[in-house]
């Protein structure tokens, strides 16, 4: 079969298009996640059919993040075709092809079929409203028509052939020719360079639908992300050691877990099955690498790693003993050695203080008080409750699975009647105190967690969910004035109204966000972190996070049963450069680790140096285990000079691409490359360094 498919590619009957592993939905992998499904599927292109793909083509992905243009460009695809965004409830999206402009200023050549379906038949009427509804004939003369059975499978069938043959000129009707995706954009390329107005989109192509599937099937979901931080975790260790990390293969299998109606939760029960027992194949595949991989980078003796892209000075708490202050730089193991503590956390029956926060709570268990010490401000509104869970009847107009509707958080009742408020530690280094409820069939346990020095709340839930066709969410009204939010999404940012003012903004009632939703004023903001969900609400005055749903369709035991979520209040002074560095610290837990060693943990193999850049993999290259791959982005916004340092002598470093093939280089000095990061942008390094030899950095 693949030889005749091989084949046609070669005869020029198939046109290879994608340019990536699976079609993924772009909302919820992480921007590493889609940069691997790009890395994995060119090179599967090419190795089968000797080249790669020059188009991004997901016609049926549910919503574009704005950071998306650079990455498809840095996998050589500055070309995008997707149709979704015509099935938009609210508006129809004024463009069929124009520019879109990402985050960091990176555009590429974007078609959206004014056919408004994949699965074209090529009649004469649907031509006809194809040419009626291109909105950029003004001055473009060609767009495309995706025809065949396609969603299910299928393809073009005779007639629909002959019908292209008929029509391919008319008089009176559209000129009809069949071709590829990489003739109509030579076509469209034409016609920009030679001046045709094309018309530019800056910033996210948000879904006006499908918004359900930020939070279905939570277990997916979650497993997702697990897997996402380990992989994460195992090529940095692997780097560390100077050898390859053989992750290959796992990372393939959670590429594929991420189809765009795998991980959204919209699939059926045996799906969903599938991709969660994948996940916990990997996760126990890649904790067993872990254990390898500390056997040789650790002693005896207990040590603590630290998997984040930031230093740590934190209190920790570890099974069988008591809290203690660690300092872990960031990439790097550190022993196991109490630190001093310099603050300490002060409990009552109703209240939690140490130096950075004051907390109280009433006796339905809810947030009446949040101060940030620091800034003299409180985070509750005068008269609100915060952290409180809600509970909303939740049942779609058309897909269940799919949607969520914009009246439904509206409908929720707050429980405030909890079966108990517990005091479980009271200081000095950890305060805790757990609200349960009982609601229905569901129950739910809510646990406040402050540590000396944190300038955070910690907020867990945990919760047993048992209800049908209902919205579990938890609400954080915030006394902060902004017009918008920035929310976490892959490499960067984006800005979310927090009022209705117009349609357009009234539209994203219910919004993606990857690790955080921040809402600040200029000198004074509150974060919402997560460690594993997605679906937000910003309206009225509050965030509010949606922490599940029962859908009946096309799973109808979707999500029954015990989950748990970790989510944290964080104030902070003006910008985001403290929310990127403390999202980072939750979504990577320290973890405590021994090995057979016998030689001292390594210091860290990459040290960065540069206020608001995050590190998305740090790697052996694929091709020479012995050169590393940074890969990183600028979160924040900023023009930031920035260097990176080894554990090793530097030789040289490139600039790549995704596939790690250098495209220009940096002066390397002292050991030390240094450049300059434009605001949002990705950079993927490429760092030779001198094999066996190290020195502390």
């Amino acid at each position: 079969l693949f030889e005749r498919i091989t084949a046609k590619v070669a005869a020029g009957q198939w046109e290879p298009v994608g340019g990536m592993w699976v079609e993924a939905d772009m909302n919820l992998p992480s921007g590493e996640s889609l940069a691997r499904q790009i890395v994995h599927g060119q090179r599967w292109f090419e190795s089968r059919f000797g080249r790669r793909c020059t188009e991004v083509w997901i016609p049926d992905v549910f919503g574009y993040p704005a950071g998306m243009p650079q990455l498809y460009a840095a996998g050589g695809m500055h070309r995008f075709v997707t149709q979704k965004l015509s099935w938009n409830t609210t508006h129809r999206f004024p463009h069929h092809t124009f520019w879109w402009e990402g985050l960091d200023g990176t555009r590429v050549l974007t078609h959206f079929p004014p056919v408004d379906t994949y699965n074209a038949e090529l009649t004469p009427g649907e031509c006809v409203r194809s040419v009626q509804r291109f909105q950029d004939s003004a001055w473009s003369d060609w767009s495309l028509m995706p025809f065949g059975h396609g969603d299910g499978g299928g393809g073009p069938t005779r007639e629909m052939l002959e019908r292209a043959r008929r029509m391919a000129d008319v008089d009176g009707a559209p000129r009809v020719s069949i071709g590829t995706p990489s003739e109509f954009f030579e076509h469209v390329e034409r016609e920009a360079f030679d001046g045709a107005p094309v018309p530019v989109w800056r910033g996210e192509l948000y879904f006006e639908t499908h918004r359900g599937t930020l939070t279905s099937q939570l277990r997916t979901k979650v497993g997702n992300r697990r897997c996402e931080r380990l992989l994460r975790e195992v090529e940095l260790w692997s780097a560390t050691l100077g050898r390859p990390a053989e992750v290959d293969h796992l990372w393939q299998q959670v590429l594929t877990q991420q189809f765009h109606d795998i991980i959204p939760g919209s699939s059926i029960a045996w799906v969903h099955d599938d991709a969660e027992q994948a996940h916990g194949t990997v996760t126990d595949a890649l904790k067993r690498r872990l254990v390898e991989l500390f056997d040789e980078l650790v002693p005896e003796t207990p040590h603590v790693a630290n998997a984040a892209g930031v230093d740590r000075d934190e209190v920790i708490e570890f099974e069988d003993s008591p809290p203690m202050r660690v300092q872990v730089p960031a990439n790097a193991i550190a022993a196991l050695a109490a630190v001093p503590a310099d603050d300490r956390v002060v409990t009552s029956e109703s209240s939690m203080s140490n130096h950075h926060l004051a907390v109280r709570w009433d006796t339905t268990g809810a947030l009446t008080s949040v101060i940030d010490v620091a800034h003299a401000r409180e985070l509750v509104p005068e008269g609100e409750r915060a952290a409180v869970l809600e509970l909303a009847p939740d049942r779609p107009v058309r897909y269940d699975a799919w949607d969520l509707e914009s009246w439904t958080p509206g409908l929720g009742r707050e429980l405030l009647e909890p079966t108990a408020v517990e005091l479980l530690d009271d200081g000095p280094l950890v305060g805790r105190v757990r609200i349960t409820h009982r609601f229905g069939p569901s129950s739910a346990a809510v646990t406040y967690t402050m540590r000396a020095g944190s300038p955070r709340l910690d907020i867990g839930v945990a919760f047993d969910w048992q209800h049908d066709e209902h919205l579990l969410s938890i609400a954080f009204p915030l006394d902060v004035r902004a017009d918008s939010a920035a929310c976490d999404i892959q490499f960067g940012h984006v800005k979310r109204p927090t009022h209705p003012s117009n349609s357009w903004e009234n539209a994203k009632f219910e919004v993606c966000a990857h690790r955080y939703v921040d809402i600040g004023e200029p000198d004074f903001g509150v974060a919402v972190l997560n460690d594993g969900r997605y679906g937000h609400g910003l309206f009225d005055g509050r965030v509010r996070v949606s922490l599940a749903r029962a859908a009946r369709y096309p799973d109808p035991d979707a999500d029954r049963g015990e989950h748990a979520v970790n989510l944290a209040l964080l104030p902070h002074g003006a910008g985001l450069s403290e929310v990127v560095a403390e999202a980072e610290r939750f979504n990577h837990p320290l973890k405590l680790v021994a090995g057979a060693a016998v030689t001292p943990a390594p210091p860290p193999v990459v040290t960065l140096t540069g206020d608001g850049v995050e590190i998305d993999a740090i790697k052996p290259a694929d091709d020479d285990p012995g050169d590393l791959i940074v890969r990183l982005h600028e979160a924040i916004g900023n023009r930031t000079r920035i260097t990176v340092a080894c554990d090793r002598p530097l030789e040289a470093a490139s600039r790549c691409n995704l596939l790690e093939e250098p495209q220009s280089g940096f002066e390397v000095g002292d050991g030390i490359c240094a450049l300059t990061v434009h605001p949002f942008e990705l950079v993927t390094l490429r760092l030779s360094v001198t094999p066996g030899a190290r020195h502390q950095v």
